[in-house]
């Protein structure tokens, strides 16, 4: 049997990619989505190996694509908005993701060795960077707008209720576990009078810090979580538990329960999955936050058997849309600045990045749950402080 001639090659390559189109063209449409449509969510395909990178590899080749410059959307969120309100994440599933999937499952991709790596590679990619898309005091986690008109104010708004559901008083000591570039605890060493140590895998967040908060009974350290061993009246982590890992989510509540006082308070802020069977977004892992894993209600009440009591558990995943199309704003307005040091091909991965999150968290896909626990129970019960500020009780311990 002869070999087939480049044309017949040709003629067959051209059948497979019109084949794989209109699986796709028909994928969409589930969604509500049309290629080559006029609407802000609808796309605009440049090449026609997207197709085929979109089924051979599910959303790591969706997202690489975008990233090539061969499809682009006037709206990304809304994009992925529809997309993900109609499941397709779900539909595909083709075999070069398993691995992914089974690693997530099997291995401990959040060692001790592995826990600085998202530092290193997210983290450490230029205060400068941060400083032009985040508010004033660097708070990389979901706002708080209720009755916000900004991004700065949504923050402040955010750290103030935090202070308010631990309670904190002049001369507590507070532990941050995962903090940041230090906003909160410099915001509750000014408007709450207590003394706070904040630990991160982070050198560039670690030297901001100290130089910002210079003067503040504040201590910032380059450590993991699992080597703190000292008491706290007070523990608070915002937006870390992403990074800990369904290996590690009882050893971690385990750290957080040696270092709290026995009547003391600890509030978990994390981004949250709504099934916890789904693993990490293999893009994001490769892309963004590189061993990344998002915890389920069930698995973080797996991790609190007989270590903690719920007290509270609010949920205002809405307000991240909001607050990732703040920082997509400042980010599109400060790109300029970054053009020669970063790249097109970064600035396309960034947009992915901010307003496929922003998506998915207005389809609901994702969530933003604020946890309290305590070690024994509140005598009479934890009351989470309202709205307003002024009318805030601190509860009782």
């Amino acid at each position: 049997m002869s070999d087939p001639t480049s044309s017949e090659r040709r003629e067959h390559n051209a059948s497979e990619e019109s084949h794989l189109h209109q699986m796709l063209v028909e994928l969409l449409e589930k969604a509500d989505v049309h290629i080559g449509g006029s609407r802000p969510w609808d796309i605009r395909v440049f090449d026609g190996k997207v197709p085929e990178r979109v089924f051979s590899m599910g959303n790591v080749g969706l997202g690489e694509a975008y990233m090539d410059g061969h499809w682009e959307a006037d709206r990304l969120d809304e994009f992925f908005s529809h997309i993900l309100r109609a499941h397709l994440d779900r539909k595909v599933q083709p075999l070069r993701l398993a691995f992914h999937a089974l690693r997530t499952r099997l291995l401990n991709r959040q060692s001790l060795k592995r826990a600085w790596r998202v530092g290193e590679a997210h983290y450490d990619l230029g205060n400068d960077f941060y400083a032009a898309m985040l508010d004033p005091r660097m708070t990389y986690s979901c706002a708080y707008w209720e009755g916000a008109s900004d991004l700065a104010q949504a923050q402040e708004a955010k750290l103030d209720l935090i202070c308010r559901k631990l309670g904190l008083e002049p001369g507590m000591r507070l532990l941050d576990i995962g903090c940041g570039w230090g906003s909160l605890m410099g915001y509750a060493a000014e408007r709450y009078g207590v003394d706070c140590v904040g630990i991160t895998v982070s050198k560039e967040q670690a030297a901001w810090a100290q130089q910002r908060y210079a003067g503040l009974p504040l201590e910032f350290r380059l450590q993991d979580y699992r080597s703190v061993n000292e008491r706290f009246d007070r523990i608070a982590s915002v937006g870390m538990f992403e990074h800990v890992g369904r290996k590690n989510h009882h050893t971690f509540m385990e750290v957080a329960r040696r270092c709290l006082a026995d009547d003391g308070l600890f509030l978990l802020h994390t981004i949250g999955k709504n099934q916890r069977d789904l693993v990490s977004d293999a893009w994001i892992d490769k892309y963004i936050f590189p061993n990344g894993e998002l915890p389920s209600v069930g698995q973080i009440g797996d991790a609190v058997d007989d270590l903690f009591i719920v007290e509270d558990l609010h949920n205002f995943g809405a307000d991240y849309d909001r607050t990732l199309m703040a920082w997509y704003g400042n980010f599109e307005a400060a790109w300029p600045r970054f053009r020669d040091r970063l790249g097109e091909r970064f600035r396309r991965m960034w947009r992915y990045y901010l307003l496929s999150c922003a998506g998915a968290f207005r389809a609901r896909d994702i969530q933003l749950w604020q946890w309290v626990f305590s070690p024994e129970g509140i005598p009479g019960g934890y009351r989470r402080p309202g709205n307003n500020p002024a009318a805030g009780a601190a509860p009782e311990s």
